[in-house]
């Protein structure tokens, strides 16, 4: 037993200590130099500060003082504090560390089970220099550390990772229930890592799967406790508490590793706010292959909902060794070195640059425009574009509602464009889905702020438009090829479109009419809709009642499927022409094959006491016959088509009937007109 003076040079404190050595074996025991200097904090007597890694001070626990081996718990300078070291032929040494003042107690051993025993090194690959010194502080980041920005859109990752090797000691890690100490728990983990980056790694799943979000805590200041033992047996604790942890497992590990504070867009965060006085968030950096990596394990565990009040775990990889460039969307550290990025962003451009939510990424998002959280709008409309590396699925609400936009989709991006109805600022959020996920698994990606100065009233989109409009990846999935139309919006003056598309599946289609401006019945709107299919090619001739908008939306079902038809897309047709008013087409009957082809006539309302010429197409029909105040039959042209002209007089209705057999006996109606009153 002897004694060991410590010392720090700048506002000196001095402390005199016993020494005690338990050796654990009757095997030799090295010498413990006694002269070691051990850092501690300048102001123990009073409330503790220490430095965050950012040249600032911030309240918090006493920084652990480290020599060499591990510390298996911290304790205020009043206590005895215990440090416990191994060599590899599994000597194990216990030392207490007492105020000279106070009588030593023996510590009860730590077992280590019978005979030799090898335990996993705690020496980094990577960190060797800071295991074999530990009262070093780690080393601030360098050129080598830094990343280019903006983005190059290459990775997510600072560094390469193949997250599939991972998934056993994932598995393992997320499982561990260790809570005695923090070094035993840290001990375990390191049972199934070897590599810096698997400890990193196994140390993340820990926190992530079982230290939750203290929503009360975080409500009621007075209460925070945040040292990593208190954060270990409570499982919960606030962003500070959770860096605090991942530090100090993570030196114990022998990997270095600061605690950051800074600025972040999270909870309760406003787009476009400022930021001013104390950080309002920790997150932590460690030393891997030889550069600095950025991570939160706060945000990696799972959100609280709207109110702050309940916390939800769910894992999220996206902030595990985030790129800087990408990181510092949300993240803006007090000190810019830990940004880790050249050129470094000022506060004023993190403020103003856009907030991208880690689903924006996740989701394979490369980029939006405008790339700036507030946007005018400019003659009473907005335009957002977003950029992704492979086909998903949008939607979006304006002031909580779907309303007043168009959104169309192309291979590889989106554009949306917005028509607020009121001036004054309005809420914009963008929501995407992988185009294979279930249909409730929306994500908000991005969130604008408009400000909308004038409001252009000649806008107004039905209310059955749904989004996207038009043709898209999505819908050539569907089976819709090379449409006629790729443009959402369809112009006509007369009140006449004609659309066409190759089907490339075998398909049973149907569509429909729908307007805000019309007391019509959806039968009737219907009626305003001729299909023609020859063979893969479908055509849609559309011939509007009136004037207006209207939206024409695509039904299908497999031909072979006997059940519902399923909506696939729609177009809005514009006619700005008030004189515009067609009449149905004729009625169509089941006995209506969907090969068969009207040529004339094709309104559905024929004109009285007028000769009036028939031409269809039909295929393997024996006979045609007309039936008005007689019964005429057609005939069948070189040109394969069955014609004939007829008289409507003293008629109300016109059938077109066949005889597919010219042995039957039977006519089946296919066609059906109504005559003009005189």
């Amino acid at each position: 037993m002897g004694t060991m003076e410590f010392r720090q040079n700048a506002s000196s404190v001095t402390i005199d200590m016993l020494l005690i050595v338990h050796p654990e074996k009757t095997t030799t025991v090295q010498k413990v130099q006694r002269d070691r200097q051990m850092e501690i904090s300048a102001s123990h007597q009073k409330q503790d500060y220490h430095g965050d890694g950012n040249a600032n001070n911030r309240s918090g626990q006493p920084r652990e003082n480290h020599i060499r081996g591990q510390q298996v718990e911290t304790h205020t300078s009043e206590q005895t504090q215990v440090i416990t070291s191994y060599t590899n032929e599994g000597t194990h040494v216990t030392v207490e560390i007492h105020p000279r003042n106070t009588t030593p107690q023996l510590l009860k051993k730590f077992s280590m089970g019978k005979g030799i025993q090898k335990l996993p090194s705690l020496t980094g690959q990577d960190n060797k220099g800071f295991q074999e010194n530990k009262n070093s502080r780690p080393r601030l980041p360098t050129g080598k550390d830094l990343h280019a920005y903006p983005w190059d859109k290459s990775s997510l990752k600072s560094i390469p990772l193949d997250l599939q090797k991972f998934e056993k000691l994932d598995a393992y890690a997320s499982k561990v229930s260790v809570k005695s100490s923090i070094e035993e728990l840290v001990r375990t983990l390191l049972l199934q890592a070897r590599t810096d980056l698997e400890k990193v790694r196994a140390v993340w799943m820990w926190i992530c799967h079982h230290i939750e979000y203290d929503v009360v805590e975080y409500h009621n200041k007075s209460q925070r406790s945040s040292t990593p033992m208190d954060v270990l047996q409570t499982g919960k604790s606030i962003c500070e508490g959770y860096a605090g942890l991942f530090e100090q497992m993570c030196r114990i590990a022998g990997i270095q590793c600061m605690k950051l504070s800074g600025y972040s867009k999270g909870y309760g965060y406003k787009t476009g706010q400022t930021f001013q006085g104390d950080s309002d968030h920790a997150w932590n950096a460690v030393y891997l292959d030889g550069k600095w990596h950025l991570l939160d394990s706060t945000w990696g565990s799972g959100s609280v909902d709207d109110s702050c009040r309940n916390f939800t775990f769910r894992y999220n990889e996206f902030y595990f060794l985030t790129h800087p460039a990408l990181f510092i969307n949300n993240h803006f550290p007090e000190n810019s070195n830990w940004q880790l990025l050249k050129p470094t962003l000022t506060l004023k451009e993190f403020e103003n640059n856009m907030w991208h939510k880690s689903n924006f990424y996740t989701m394979g998002m490369l980029c939006a425009h405008p790339d700036t959280p507030i946007i005018q709008t400019v003659n009473g409309k907005a335009t957002i574009s977003v950029e992704s590396r492979s086909p998903a699925l949008f939607m979006y609400k304006m002031k909580g509602t779907k309303e007043h936009g168009l959104m169309t989709l192309k291979k590889n991006e989106m554009k949306l464009e917005v028509y607020p109805q009121m001036t004054g600022n309005h809420k914009l959020e963008v929501f995407a889905k992988p185009h294979k996920g279930s249909e409730d698994l929306y994500n908000c990606v991005l969130e604008y702020t408009l400000e909308c100065n004038s409001v252009d009233k000649n806008i107004c989109f039905p209310k059955d438009l749904h989004q996207p409009v038009g043709p898209s990846w999505f819908t050539e999935r569907q089976g819709f090829l090379r449409p006629s139309h790729p443009d959402p919006i369809i112009h006509t003056n007369d009140g006449r479109c004609s659309i066409t598309f190759t089907l490339s599946k075998d398909l049973s289609v149907l569509a429909s009419l729908h307007s805000d401006n019309s007391s019509l019945t959806e039968d009737v709107t219907r009626r305003h809709i001729m299909q023609i299919h020859r063979g893969t090619q479908i055509e849609f001739k559309i011939h509007l009642p009136h004037s207006g908008n209207f939206v024409l939306k695509i039904y299908t079902k497999k031909k072979a499927d006997p059940g519902n038809y399923n909506y696939i897309f729609n177009y809005l047709i514009s006619c700005p022409n008030t004189e515009v008013k067609w009449p149905v087409f004729p009625q169509y009957y089941s006995k209506w094959a969907e090969d068969y082809e009207l040529l004339e006539p094709l309104s559905g309302l024929l004109p009285a006491n007028r000769n009036v010429h028939f031409k269809l197409k039909l295929h393997g029909i024996a006979k045609v016959f007309v039936q008005c105040e007689n019964t005429c039959p057609l005939t069948l042209s070189k040109d394969g088509f069955w014609e004939g002209t007829f008289n409507t007089s003293g008629c109300t209705e016109v059938f077109v009937m066949v005889l597919e057999n010219a042995n039957h006996k039977f006519y089946s109606h296919i066609l059906k007109y109504e005559v003009e009153t005189q």
